[in-house]
């Protein structure tokens, strides 16, 4: 088997050492070359020709933000994983490097007892990533576990009005939201939910950026806040977030209970609840990621009769998630990233008209 050629740039020997543990227990994966900084891992590119980059953000003479910039210049579909630190300013640099073209992150342990507890930390958040990402299948992601099925057919039945929007995503995901939020019109009456896997801090900086670029306001997501129509809520770093009734109004919970799929957020969590609040109401969108957090609440929310839109495996970072309810069927539709927002504000948009033929017995 080929293995998988990674670059490591990084100023710190410690940080360097720890990479070369982590990639050097995995036959599959090779540590092709290491750079103290962005202008010296430049000068490398050629030579080593990796399969992927490690980048670490605060360097001397070339920092990580430069260094990405220089790559794409270049090299727009290498992958590129940030090496990020547990702060408000890494996750500021984390969230401005995938606005440049970063394809994912990994955060720098920072409660790690020795070394070795550290070189665990890494392994399990990065080892995954890098064969992902360089078409390593995982095992959690292995096309021959299912055979595609078609998208769903509703045949002559009109759908129900749309009164929620919910979305789940994870590698990839702070991109395609990038491309998905900002092609929902700031008139939309309906709320939009959204899991994003990310740690505290991060997910905070990524509304900021989404609402920058996009019509709506983006917020994270608060304990006991009502959910309005036109505005979208992010599950914040280390919480679940659920829906639950209010009377008639519809508030935001959240909570620390068990990570489910080995995530917390987890997006089963939302879209279970939110299947439960909305019913047939229910717009769910799935997108670029690995594992299949999120199949479990496709599941629910089409026994209530919810409809589901999935990314499309051209356009995804990685097609673990959206795949996975793809295979299973699940699937109203299966869409091209650029489609996704349309499409949504569409369905939502068609609320007043199927209201209106529901009315008339139409």
């Amino acid at each position: 088997m080929q293995r998988i050629k990674i670059l490591v740039v990084d100023d710190s020997v410690v940080i360097r050492r720890m990479l070369r543990d982590v990639f050097a227990s995995d036959p599959v994966l090779e540590v092709a070359g290491v750079a103290a900084n962005g202008k010296i891992a430049m000068a490398m590119l050629d030579q080593v020709q990796p399969d992927l980059v490690t980048l670490d953000i605060e360097m001397p003479e070339m920092d990580g933000l430069a260094t990405l910039d220089a790559i794409r210049k270049t090299r727009r579909t290498l992958p590129v994983i940030m090496f990020s630190t547990l702060t408000a300013r890494g996750a500021a640099a984390t969230i401005e490097a995938f606005s440049r073209g970063a394809t994912d992150y990994v955060t720098k342990p920072a409660d790690a007892k020795d070394f070795a507890t550290a070189v665990e930390q890494v392994k399990n958040q990065l080892v995954p990533k890098v064969k992902a990402l360089c078409g390593q299948k995982v095992a959690s992601i292995r096309s021959t576990q299912f055979s595609l099925k078609p998208a769903r057919s509703h045949s002559y039945v009109k759908p129900a009005v749309v009164e929620a929007i919910v979305i789940g995503t994870s590698t990839g995901g702070p991109n395609a939201l990038g491309v998905v939020l900002p092609n929902i019109p700031a008139k939309i009456d309906v709320p939009i939910l959204i899991v994003q896997h990310m740690p505290p801090l991060f997910t905070r900086f990524l509304a900021d950026r989404l609402t920058s670029h996009s019509r709506i306001g983006v917020t994270e997501g608060v304990d006991g806040e009502l959910l309005s129509s036109g505005h979208a809520w992010l599950a914040p770093g280390d919480h679940h977030m659920t829906v639950c009734k209010d009377g008639t109004r519809v508030r935001i919970a959240t909570n620390q209970r068990a990570p489910e799929n080995f995530c917390r957020p987890s997006v089963d969590v939302l879209f279970r609840s939110a299947a439960d609040v909305y019913g047939p109401g229910l717009l769910a969108v799935v997108m670029t990621g690995m594992g299949q957090d999120g199949l479990a609440g496709c599941e629910h929310i089409r026994k209530n009769g919810g409809r589901i839109f999935v990314q499309d495996e051209a356009t995804s970072v990685v097609w673990g998630m959206p795949g996975f309810i793809a295979r299973a069927g699940l699937a109203d539709k299966v869409l091209p990233l650029e489609q996704i927002g349309p499409e949504v504000a569409r369905a939502a948009m068609d609320r007043h008209d199927t209201a209106e033929l529901a009315g008339t017995g139409r």
